[in-house]
């Protein structure tokens, strides 16, 4: 087995997104993806389904390295459970970067994270494990991402914004500089948000609102 081989865990749309930004980094080889039983034998991209959950455990035994490739749309957790889960074995979860993202030197990338194409990730920024940082999003200065979080396209993190985990910021949303945002919050798609957050929940419009 090369050790550069990866195994992506989920095989719908985000994960040929992944699959692209994967190829594009060009450190790993894709070895396959683990889906459902019933879609054993097919594949995506490309790519074979070479089995389900039950299997993890062997190929982790093996050594491969291993991406979340399930989405994040509001709904985390068993995106959350399977990275919990497979990390909990010991399973090597690299970060994976996109040769067209810009990211500082200055940043910190947590195991697990994807950063896709023509994101900007700047100085200072931290950002957790297993979060998604979408095509085009902007990631200022200071910025703190915590774990299991999605950024999506084309989002907007102004410097010093923090997002903590679990929460989903919708594409073309703008988060004013120094706005905190609660755990398992749901920005709406082209919210502007100008206050601090300080209960979940899913919020919309300019300026963004509880719903």
């Amino acid at each position: 087995m090369n050790k550069n081989e990866i195994i992506l865990v989920g095989g719908g749309g985000h994960c040929k997104s992944c699959v692209d930004v994967i190829e594009s980094e060009g450190k790993y080889q894709i070895k396959g993806i683990i889906d459902l039983p019933h879609l054993l034998g097919t594949n995506t991209l490309g790519y074979p389904i070479i089995g389900n959950d039950d299997d993890l455990p062997a190929f982790i035994e093996k050594g491969y390295s291993f991406l979340i490739t399930m989405g994040h749309l509001g709904h985390a957790t068993r995106r959350n459970q399977l990275f919990d889960s497979i990390a909990s074995m010991g399973a090597l979860m690299p970060s994976i970067i996109s040769s067209s993202a810009t990211v500082s030197n200055h940043s910190s990338i947590g195991n697990g994270t994807i950063i896709m194409h023509n994101a900007l990730v700047n100085a200072g920024v931290k950002i957790a494990a297993n979060c998604i940082i979408n095509s085009g999003a902007i990631i200022e200065h200071d910025v703190c991402v915590e774990q299991h979080s999605h950024i999506s396209t084309g989002a907007i993190l102004n410097g010093d914004v923090h997002v903590r985990s679990e929460s989903l910021i919708g594409s073309g949303a703008t988060v004013k500089n120094g706005i905190s945002i609660a755990k398992s919050s749901l920005i709406g798609m082209g919210a502007v948000v100008v206050k601090n957050i300080e209960n979940s929940g899913t919020y919309i419009g300019n300026p963004a609102r509880k719903i």
